[in-house]
This record gives C-alpha cells, structure tokens and sequence, in this order.
C-alpha cells in the first residue's frame, strides 16, 4: 500500500486539504496527517483538522509522496527544520513531493527549486525566481518528481497527476 504524508497547520486552505486528503484515500493509499505536534488546527476558514502523526523527518523513507497544502500553514511549516528536513530527503530520496498555492514557499525552504519549472500563487513569484525556480505560472507543473499548482483551480489536474506519480 502506498503511502502519503499530507502536511498541517493553523491556516491551511481548507480546500486543499481537504480535497487530497479524501482522494487519496479513495485510491486506497494509507494517509498520514503531519504536524509540528499531534493535535488540533483550525484551517484559513475556521474548520478544525486533526494530525495524528508529529513530523520526524527519519520517517521520509517511509512515504512515497509529501504533498504541502497552501494557504498561511507553508509560512508556519518552513520555520519547523524538522519540516524541511523531512521534504527535503523525501525529495532527495525521488519521492514525489506536491506542493499547491503558497506550498512551494517549503520548497525554497527545502533549497529543492533550484533550476525547477515551478508554479505557485502568483504572489510568491518573486520568492520563486529569486530562489532560482523557473516560475511558469502554469497551472500544474511537473519537474521530476515535483509537482506545483497555482490555487484551489489547478486540485483536480494536480491531485490526478500526483496520484499518477505516486503509483508510478
């Protein structure tokens, strides 16, 4: 069965939460919720979400995908090291890593955009190019084994693609 860590924090867009979580379950991938610490989080909207595993980046063998909600958490998620850490072995050890809306603020954290066609929120562009990301603007883009979307517009592509790379 494969394996997918979904990161969270206080000010995630519920959306895109929400919509991967519950997709990937329904392609029957064991879906582990990652936080700073196990607990309670309140997404952009006000609706509660429960982690049920505190992040330990000597864990990133064990998943075959991260995917990073946006919203407000990236900027939460790139200030625990325990974080980067964990995105940037996964990535390091070629598992799939998706990141949607300001998610890709992890990546740059992670020092994984280097010459990478990302995407992200536009306002983050700047971030991007500055790390030395290649910003496309693109909806959905896929580098490797990195996919990037813009905003809760671009899920459905993005979440089919990811699920595509993660089984390979």
């Amino acid at each position: 069965m494969k394996k997918i860590a979904i990161l969270l924090d206080n000010y995630v867009e519920e959306v895109e939460f929400i919509y991967p979580y519950y997709r990937f379950q329904e392609e029957e991938f064991e879906v582990d919720v990652i936080s700073s610490k196990v607990g309670e989080f309140k997404g952009k909207n006000g609706l509660i979400f429960h982690s049920n595993s505190e992040v330990d980046p000597r864990k990133a063998s064990e998943y075959d995908g991260i995917f990073i909600p946006g919203g407000y958490a990236p900027d939460r998620f790139r200030r625990d090291e325990r974080i980067v850490s964990l995105v940037r072995d996964a990535y390091n050890m070629g598992k799939i890593i998706g990141a949607i809306c300001h998610g890709p603020w992890l990546l740059i954290s992670a020092k994984i955009v280097k010459g990478k066609k990302i995407t992200g929120f536009f306002s983050i562009k700047d971030d991007l190019v500055n790390a030395g990301a290649i910003y496309t603007g693109n909806p959905v883009e896929i580098d490797g084994n990195i996919i990037t979307g813009t905003d809760p517009k671009a899920m459905p592509k993005m979440v089919k693609e990811f699920i595509r790379m993660v089984k390979g």
